[in-house]
């Protein structure tokens, strides 16, 4: 038996509905920034398309292995820096990367190999030509190595006072020379494509290497000082970890001669950025694996007083002195002179691993929105004209009833709007053309609710109960086959969201949140609405309701029955 009607009260559930839309909206206008409109995908607002071209020292083509292994951890740095509808597509010994939207300066920076090596400093000295650094400041070794707000150890009576970091003096700037042409025979500057690299490239490249990382200490001495840090790096990412290395700091103010790594980036388990715990500025903090953590407290605490380099794809990124040993558990910082969004990015490329191929930027090119705003004028126009059918037959077919599903449709549209925004902050979801489907296809799903509700209820009216009465028998019944039919729509749109690529997953995403929202609107909304319409003198009369017909019906059916009773 279901419960009388006057158990239910509808007040409280359209209490809670309306608690939770006050509290959507409030996040979404008093969190974050600018209009509260929801993310664009590339097809609606544009964004920027970027060719990575993978190279190797000996010229040789990549595998394919190691290209799909590049594609993968590309992916999961787009994820990371918070981007969503972008695409990583695998075109021959190129990655093409798709972004929405303004984030086309940090997809350039995608395909940085990130091989970090941890180096001793032997010889520090400032650049002869140095290129200004970011804010005017120097970018060399001042930075502490340390666990986060640990001081540096005070000396004891008699002992001698720890050694100063070692300075990188800005010299006066001086106007940027250009690069020279490169003579037959001379190693070449920059990085050379794979597709492109000949055998005698692949040799000059190797000669580069050969005097950068020569364990001749005369060889050393002449490459530190004929190094000019002007143009790009050649060894960029093909450092041999093994060797000396004679390089320069990443913005081009400091060069250094450095020991054989003794300590690899891929013993690092956890990279994050913020604020610097000793003074202005940002820093990298690094977590070690276990084994790391060994060699590095290990390392700190031979060599108290020294500088050791961080070294990211064979540029010296921070040269500090360490203060202190670190003990194991406790966090290395990396400082420099970063920025904000420069510490965040070396950060997310640190933790998402290493490529195993060095990349160079071949292309970058604004893609418009021009074709996908059309599409969507044209499916919004087509979705408004199936809405107006919907409503019409709707109004003509339920009377009430109808005008309760158009107002249901509508608070629907309110909520999914409210969550769009707040998505698109919280985790970088865009809206794109699969996405926008996937809400039409929605809609059905949300109708398909009411339909199911009213069908149940004028079987309740043709069984002879008022519509008072059948509003609780017919919502005990009609509720079980909703969570049934959401339950099976949200099953395959996660599935179809698991094993589908690129905007498959908008769709997939979209349906499946759309079905969910759905419940929300039916038990928050929808049933308190129609329970409220039965309570109604007005609204419950026959010829109001729409339930007029299956009225006359149960009438007709009982006058059968009370006939063929007399007549039996």
């Amino acid at each position: 038996m279901a419960p009388p009607a006057g158990r239910f009260r509808p007040w409280r559930n359209l209490a809670i509905f309306a608690g939770i839309v006050a509290l959507l909206y409030a996040l979404v206008f008093l969190t974050g920034g600018g209009r509260p409109s929801p993310k664009l995908g590339i097809d609606l607002q544009g964004g920027t398309r970027v060719t990575l071209t993978a190279r190797t020292v000996d010229g040789r083509p990549p595998s394919r292995e190691s290209l799909d292994q590049a594609r993968q951890i590309i992916e999961q740095r787009v994820n990371g820096i918070g981007v969503s509808g972008a695409e990583v597509v695998l075109d021959g010994v190129n990655l093409i990367i798709t972004v929405p939207g303004e984030n086309g300066d940090q997809a350039r920076t995608l395909g940085q190999t990130a091989k970090l090596y941890f180096r001793p400093v032997i010889a520090e000295e400032p650049a002869g030509t140095p290129a200004p650094a970011p804010g005017g400041k120097s970018a060399g070794g001042n930075g502490t190595t340390g666990s986060p707000g640990s001081p540096a150890p005070s000396p004891s009576p008699g002992a001698p006072a720890p050694v100063a970091p070692q300075q990188v003096q800005q010299p006066p700037p001086v106007e940027p020379t250009p690069s020279p042409t490169p003579t037959p025979g001379a190693p070449p500057v920059g990085n050379v494509p794979a597709d492109s690299a000949s055998p005698e490239v692949a040799e000059q490249i190797r000669q580069v290497r050969a005097k950068l990382q020569s364990q001749d200490p005369a060889v050393q001495q002449q490459a530190l000082a004929t190094l000019n840090c002007v143009g790009p790096n050649p060894l960029r990412g093909n450092d041999d970890p093994n060797l000396p290395l004679v390089t320069c700091d990443q913005h081009g103010t400091a060069k250094y001669l450095l020991g054989p790594a003794f300590l690899s980036g891929e013993q690092i388990a956890n990279a994050s950025s913020g604020p610097r715990s000793d003074g202005p500025g940002y820093e990298v903090r690094l977590n070690l694996k276990t084994q790391g953590e060994d060699v590095w407290g290990q390392y700190t605490a031979a060599n108290i007083g020294k500088q050791a380099a961080f070294v990211l794809d064979t540029e010296v990124v921070s040269a500090p002195q360490i203060t202190a040993a670190i003990s194991p558990g406790e966090q290395t910082r990396i400082t420099g002179s970063f920025t904000q969004a420069e510490a965040k990015n070396l950060a997310d490329v640190l933790k998402y691993g290493s490529l195993p191929l060095s990349f160079q930027s071949s292309e970058s090119e604004t893609v418009s929105a021009t074709l996908g705003l059309s599409s969507l004028r044209a499916g919004l126009l087509a979705g408004a004209l199936g809405l107006v059918v919907v409503f019409v037959y709707c109004l003509f077919y339920y009377r009430a009833l109808g005008v309760l599903t158009i107002l249901s449709l509508a608070l629907s549209g309110i909520i999914v709007y409210a969550v769009l925004v707040l998505l698109g902050r919280w985790i970088g979801f865009t809206l794109d053309l699969a996405g926008v489907a996937g809400f039409i296809v929605a809609i059905g799903i949300t109708a398909d609710s009411f339909v199911i509700f009213f069908e149940r209820l004028k079987d309740e009216v043709r069984d002879g109960r008022t519509f008072r009465s059948a509003v609780p028998r017919a919502w005990i019944r009609a509720r079980r086959t909703i969570l049934t039919a959401d339950a099976v729509s949200f099953l395959a749109a996660a599935v179809l969201y698991i094993l589908a690529v690129g905007q498959v997953k908008g769709f997939a995403f979209t349906l499946g949140m759309s079905t969910v929202l759905d419940l929300v609107v039916v038990f928050l909304a929808t049933h308190p609405l129609v329970a409220m319409a039965s309570q109604s003198p007005l609204l419950s009369q026959p010829g109001l309701s729409g339930l007029g017909a299956a009225q006359r019906a149960g009438a007709a059916s009982r006058s059968e029955l009370a006939a063929a009773g007399k007549g039996s």
